[in-house]
C-alpha cells in the first residue's frame, strides 16, 4: 500500500477510497463510473467504496454491478448507513464487503412511481407493467443467490416482505465478511462524490 500523499492532488495512489452517499440515478451512476473510470487509468489496485445508498433506479443499479464487477482492481464495499434497494446488487459487486456496526441493509421487490396522476391503465400497459417487475425481480434475485448464501426462496420472501437486515444479519448471510468501521489509512487518495439536492 503506497501511505505516501501524491504530489499531484489528482494523481489517486494505490489504494483509493471513495465515498459515495446518494440515489442511484443516471447522474449518480454515470459520476461513479467516472470515478472508477479514473482509478482504472491510473492503475489504482485496491478501491473501497464507502457506500450509503436509498436506491433508485434498477437499470441504473444493474449497470453499476455488471461494470464494477468488470473492474481489474480489487473492489472493496463498505455499508457505511444504509444500503437499500438496488444499492444491494451495487454492493454485492465487492469482492470483499464489510459494513459498519451500526448500518442496515434493506431489501424490497421492484415497484413503479407514476410521476403524473392523471393517467390510464388498460390491460396492455398493465401486463408490460408486470412483465418488467418480473424481470427485474429474476435478475436482481439472480445477483443476491450467485454472490451470497441467500435461496432463491429467501430472496423471494425479502422482495415480498420488505425486510431491513443489520450488519450481524448480514453475516450469516453471506452478505458481508466483517462487521468493522471504516479505516482510511493515511497517504491515501480519497474522493468523496457530492451532488446537489
Amino acid at each position: 500500500m503506497n501511505g505516501n500523499p501524491p504530489a499531484n492532488p489528482n494523481q489517486l495512489t494505490e489504494t483509493t477510497f471513495i465515498s459515495f452517499s446518494a440515489e442511484i440515478s443516471p447522474h449518480t451512476t454515470e459520476s461513479l463510473l467516472a470515478v472508477m473510470a479514473n482509478c482504472v487509468n491510473q492503475k489504482v489496485k485496491t478501491v473501497y467504496l464507502l457506500l450509503s445508498t436509498p436506491g433508485g433506479n434498477v437499470m441504473n443499479g444493474m449497470n453499476l454491478y455488471n461494470v464494477l464487477l468488470g473492474m481489474p482492481f480489487e473492489l472493496i464495499t463498505h455499508n457505511v448507513g444504509n444500503v437499500d434497494s438496488i444499492g444491494n446488487a451495487v454492493f454485492l459487486a465487492g469482492k470483499k464487503r464489510y459494513a459498519c456496526p451500526h448500518s442496515t441493509f434493506m431489501f424490497h421487490g421492484v415497484g413503479f412511481d407514476f410521476k403524473n396522476q392523471t393517467f390510464r391503465l388498460e390491460e396492455k400497459n398493465l401486463r408490460e407493467f408486470l412483465t418488467g417487475v418480473t424481470s427485474d425481480h429474476k435478475r436482481i434475485a439472480s445477483v443476491f443467490t450467485q454472490r451470497t448464501k441467500l435461496t432463491q426462496e429467501v430472496v423471494e420472501g425479502l422482495f415480498r416482505e420488505a425486510q431491513t437486515k443489520n450488519a450481524t444479519d448480514a453475516i450469516g448471510a453471506g452478505i458481508i465478511d466483517d462487521v468493522r468501521d471504516v479505516k482510511i489509512t493515511p497517504g491515501c487518495s480519497v474522493v468523496s462524490l457530492v451532488f446537489q439536492r
